[in-house]
């Protein structure tokens, strides 16, 4: 009898952790449109800083993003536990700040194109004076948009789990909120240094084809990072558009329902790429009127406040 009620628990178990497995697998998948731009955002943040204190500035950005996600995920089982009507509507908003966000971008980049010119990696800027207090800022800046990312993240995954178990949310959110910090973080780490690796490997003395190989991979790599960044920083942007009008896409029945219906008929490839693409659609349509509604509020404060 208690072999079989031990059984019993070890298959119960084992079909936990396979859901937890596959939910989180889903999961991740969906959350990463903002795991690019996350990379792009992170990386950038600690351009300027010396290269000497690039690993701990990254290393106390990462604490300070498990101290969100700490904060995020009870939030998060919270609101699927008490008020789980509200995930949907939460979720949208969401999307519609991604959408918002990317749109952001493009029209910042066509407005104040010189004001894109900034460092990548490979580029330090000449350093302040004051370099305790340059990390400090870079470090808070940093946690600030982790924050926003990381809500993100995981109002996305709760999205794909909030009609399971309350177990199964709890290991899902968690695992993805230490997945997410670790392959974010350790990415940026090593994307921070690689011009580092490439100046070592130019600056390899002696003579042979190995010497030459390796002085040809440290060129290759330093040619490398910058365009490296600038992908990164493009995907994370066109993922916003897809993610964001993907959740807003789901969420309306008025969308949801003729787009199902277009894409009936055509299956694999096609029917990914038309989803995609009316998803990408609706995604900068719905960017540009929160930015509009946005710049709009911003003006009609700032003449409120101007009049007073």
């Amino acid at each position: 009898m208690a072999a079989g009620t031990l059984l019993a628990l070890l298959d119960d178990i084992a079909t936990l952790l396979d859901d937890v497995s596959v939910l989180t697998k889903v999961a991740a998948q969906k959350t990463a449109g903002v795991l690019g731009d996350d990379l792009a955002l992170n990386a950038q943040q600690v351009s300027g800083v010396t290269a000497d204190r690039e690993l701990p500035v990254v290393w106390a950005v990462a604490k300070g993003s498990l101290v969100n996600k700490a904060i995020l995920v009870p939030v998060a089982l919270a609101l699927s536990a008490f008020a789980p009507w509200a995930v949907t509507p939460v979720l949208m908003l969401g999307g519609a700040y991604l959408c918002y966000e990317g749109f952001e971008k493009i029209a910042r980049s066509l407005l104040h194109p010189r004001k894109r010119a900034g460092a990548g990696v490979g580029e330090h800027s000449a350093p302040p004076a004051d370099l305790a207090t340059f990390e400090k800022d870079r470090i808070k800046g940093a946690i600030r948009t982790d924050f926003i990312l990381s809500a993100e993240i995981i109002v996305i995954t709760l999205g794909t789990v909030a009609d399971e178990v309350f177990l199964t949310r709890v290991m899902v959110l968690s695992g993805i909120a230490v997945l997410m910090t670790a392959g974010v973080y350790g990415l940026v780490a090593g994307i921070v240094k690689l011009d580092d690796a490439g100046v070592w490997l130019c600056r390899r003395g002696g003579e042979g084809q190995r010497i030459r190989i390796k002085q040809a991979t440290g060129r290759a790599i330093l040619a490398a990072a910058p365009i490296l960044m600038k992908a990164l920083s493009s995907a994370g942007l066109v993922a916003m558009f897809l993610v964001g009008g993907g959740i807003l896409t789901h969420g309306l029945p008025f969308l949801h329902g003729p787009l199902e219906h277009m894409t009936d008929g055509l299956g694999g490839i096609g029917g990914l790429l038309l989803t995609g693409l009316a998803n990408a659609i609706v995604g900068m349509v719905a960017g540009a009127l929160v930015l509009s509604a946005v710049t709009l509020a911003q003006r009609v404060a700032s003449r409120t406040k101007t009049a007073y």
